[in-house]
């Protein structure tokens, strides 16, 4: 999973990075794991922007991954390691033995041919699927769930795992990406290995176009506007702002905290990420 950086030949190409792509094995998806995704532009139901600067980018196909990993103790054999538009990480399809392919989040070092199950005596092999309580302590683990069935919503992105820390009668400490150590239930899954494709992180876009094909548009600084369009507008000359950095609704940002003090969830954490 290594980058290759282009030859400068032109502007935009000085700085290019890409990945080499080495550990991909088929590049056309399996049709009936696709579906279509219709473009928002940022908008929500009701036709508002409610995410700022999206729009354009190429198009894409939506691979249907298996995130629950449910097939208790079906064995499933690799057929292939392949590119997913939607996401940092490789995917892998997988065939199980009962004749169902499926695509899962293919974790760091598995290879075509390899053998995965989802079982409570697994073993501790990556792309194998268990109970946290049934990981040994040290584990690193990607794809954790945080309710029992729901699949997994932590560590799902490209080079991110978690660790399991310490276990009790109801619950597992595990050390989030963030830093954060959460307890979890004892029977919710994840599964073994650190997510694929580690070299994500280091690479150089190298021009404003290769943003935009990602469906990402121009962010216009606060200090650069008028007042009426930004409360940080305005100014003879140029200013940086003046006051305390807020968001174009006037609510602080840059370390205002935003969660909720009462969140219920808080009884579950037993370490701040900061």
């Amino acid at each position: 999973m290594a980058l290759k950086k282009l030859k400068p030949i032109t502007a935009g190409t000085r700085f290019y990075t890409i990945s080499s792509f080495e550990e991909i094995t088929k590049t056309v998806p399996e049709k009936s794991l696709l579906k279509p995704i219709k473009k928002t532009g940022g908008r929500n139901n009701t036709g508002r922007i409610t995410s700022r600067r999206r729009g354009g980018g190429h198009k894409r196909m939506y691979r249907i991954i298996d995130f629950k990993r449910d097939k208790t103790g079906v064995e499933g054999k690799v057929l292939a390691i392949e590119y997913d538009p939607n996401r940092s990480a490789r995917i892998a399809l997988v065939k199980y033995s009962d004749g169902e392919l499926n695509y899962i989040l293919a974790p760091d070092n598995l290879k075509v041919g390899n053998l995965i199950i989802s079982d409570e005596n697994a073993d501790i092999q990556p792309g194998n699927t268990m109970p946290v309580s049934k990981i040994p302590l040290g584990a690193f683990i990607h794809n954790l769930e945080l309710k029992p069935g729901k699949g997994g919503q932590i560590a799902r992105s490209a080079g991110n795992s978690c660790m399991i820390i310490s276990k009790d009668d109801h619950y597992t400490q595990v050390k989030l990406p963030s830093g954060e150590v959460r307890m979890v239930l004892n029977n919710c899954r994840a599964t073994i290995g650190v997510v694929s494709n580690l070299e994500h992180e280091n690479i150089s876009y190298g021009k404003a176009g290769r943003s935009r094909w990602l469906g990402i548009r121009p962010s216009v600084r606060g200090v650069a506007m008028n007042p009426v369009d930004h409360p940080m507008g305005g100014g003879e000359g140029k200013t940086s702002g003046g006051g305390h950095p807020v968001s174009p609704w006037g609510m602080p940002t840059k370390g205002y905290k935003t969660r909720k003090k009462k969140n219920p969830s808080n009884k579950h954490i037993v370490k701040r990420r900061k």
